[in-house]
Parts: C-alpha cells; sequence; structure tokens
C-alpha cells in the first residue's frame, strides 16, 4: 500500500549526521535506537477502497466478501440487500522500512497485516465456485507495486510476497525532516491496475468461466488506499560518565600539589 509519510520522526533509525543513507527499519512493538534517539509506537492503518467497477465484478459473479483479521471490511448493500454499494478493508501497519543520510527520511515501503476474503459460490454462468484471500499487503514506492500474500482454491494455494497491483498516482510526501514527539500523517494512492499473472491467478482462484473474466477484464481501476500512521521519536537521557578509579586518584594527587604550592606561597 502506498502509506506515504509526510513528517514521521524517524530519524532516530540512523547515524546524525553521517555523509551516506543508512537502511532504517521499524515494526509494531519495536523500537530502534541510535546515535541518542529511539523511535517506537508505530500505529495506524491503510484503508482499500474497491472501485465501482471492482464492485461491480464482485456482483456479478455473485462473490461474497468478508474480513481476514486482523483486518476489517465494512461494506454496504442496496436497498434490497442484494449487491454491494462500498467495500471497504482497513488493515493494521506493521512495518515501515526505508533510509536517512543524515537530515532526510525518505520511506521505501509500508506493509499492513490482514486484508480480505473473497468467496464465490457456482452459479452455472460467470464462476465454477472458488476462494481467495488477499492479505499482508505491502507497498514498494521505489517501483510503485503492491505486494500481498495470496491464499486460493482451485489449486491455487499460498503465494507470498505476490506482485498483485501496480498504482499510478499517490499524494504526500515520500521524504521528510525529521522531528521529536509524536507525529501522524494521511496519504492517498490512486489508480491500482492488476498485473496479467495477477489476473489468472484471481480468475483459477474464483473459478471464473469467460462471462466472469469478462466482467474482471473490464476493470481499469481496482480502487485506491488511503492511510493514517503514527510514530513517536525522542532524544534519549545523556547519562554523566562515571570516572575511573585513576582519575580519582590523578585529582586527589592535584589537589595535594595545589595545596603544598599555597602553603609554600604563604611561608
Amino acid at each position: 500500500m502506498k502509506l506515504v509519510l509526510k513528517s514521521l520522526a524517524l530519524a532516530a533509525f540512523v547515524m546524525a549526521g553521517s555523509a551516506h543513507a543508512a537502511a532504517l527499519t521499524l515494526s509494531t512493538g519495536s523500537s530502534v535506537s541510535d546515535q541518542g534517539w529511539t523511535v517506537s509506537n508505530l500505529s495506524g492503518s491503510g484503508n482499500l477502497v474497491f472501485s465501482s467497477t471492482l464492485i461491480g465484478a464482485l456482483n456479478a459473479g455473485g462473490v461474497v466478501v468478508e474480513s481476514a483479521a486482523p483486518a476489517v471490511v465494512t461494506s454496504k448493500l442496496n436497498a434490497k440487500g442484494t449487491a454491494y454499494t462500498a467495500i471497504t478493508a482497513a488493515a493494521p501497519v506493521t512495518s515501515l522500512s526505508g533510509s536517512f543520510d543524515g537530515s532526510t527520511v525518505s520511506i521505501a515501503s509500508v506493509g499492513t497485516q490482514g486484508g480480505a476474503l473473497l468467496t464465490s459460490e457456482a452459479d452455472g454462468f460467470t464462476t465454477t465456485g472458488g476462494s481467495l484471500s488477499i492479505t499482508n499487503l505491502k507497498v514498494d514506492l521505489g517501483t510503485k507495486s503492491v505486494y500481498a500474500t495470496l491464499v486460493g482454491g482451485n489449486g491455487v494455494g499460498t503465494l507470498n510476497n505476490y506482485l498483485l497491483w501496480n498504482y499510478s498516482t499517490l499524494t504526500g510526501a515520500t521524504s521528510f525532516a525529521a522531528v521529536e514527539g509524536t507525529t501522524t500523517s494521511n496519504n492517498t494512492l490512486t489508480g491500482l491496475t492488476i498485473t496479467s499473472a495477477a489476473f489468472e491467478t484471481f480468475s483459477t482462484a474464483l473459478g471464473l468461466t469467460t462471462a466472469g473474466r469478462n466482467a474482471m477484464a473490464s476493470i481499469t481501476d481496482y480502487g485506491s488506499i488511503s492511510s493514517s500512521i503514527s510514530v513517536l521519536a525522542s532524544k534519549n537521557a545523556v547519562t554523566p560518565a562515571v570516572p575511573e578509579p585513576s582519575t580519582y586518584l590523578l585529582m586527589g594527587l592535584g589537589l595535594v600539589g595545589i595545596a603544598a604550592v599555597s602553603k609554600r606561597a604563604k611561608r
């Protein structure tokens, strides 16, 4: 998913002021400390909003859309309760990766957990029946690609880190200066298009017939993904260095010397 971060305080991952870019990684429930900074409390969600053409194709095939935990799917039906009019899948953000060159943080990818489960029953026209879960989305900002874990019926099985969609447009900055404290960013990517290989995977998993494939082939935009992400960055307290015993000895000898010189001067 494109979860581009604007002004998130992630500089603590790297060596401040370094001459070259250093890699950074943060996951939910973890923290990273470096060069006097600590970054933690990664939270937020990515919301996949299904396009109207995708919803139309799902309705044509009688496909049911449900939650794949921990993500939550919300949907609206028409007045008759026979077709979807809106579908959104909200998944928690679980990872961020990128780099830092000493002053600017650049985000490379964002990952979420959970997703949606699609189930179709044989109707004799668009599908012979099947299922497909789409979970653990990962957005690669460099290639404008969206990867996912797919688990499909009809012999598809489990496909990890599978290239699912490409996207055309993102809003918000992909790099930013670091700040101290909690920062929240809201961003959106649009223009999701399915890859040719993923199209075949969808078709097989859901058991689409020629009519079903034609309906799916008419989808030129699968929707958009919006995000809200927060992190906490803080400067670590500086602990005064404890002098070594030898340092105390030298200090004591110095004081004795000063006292002797002072006494001699008085005489």
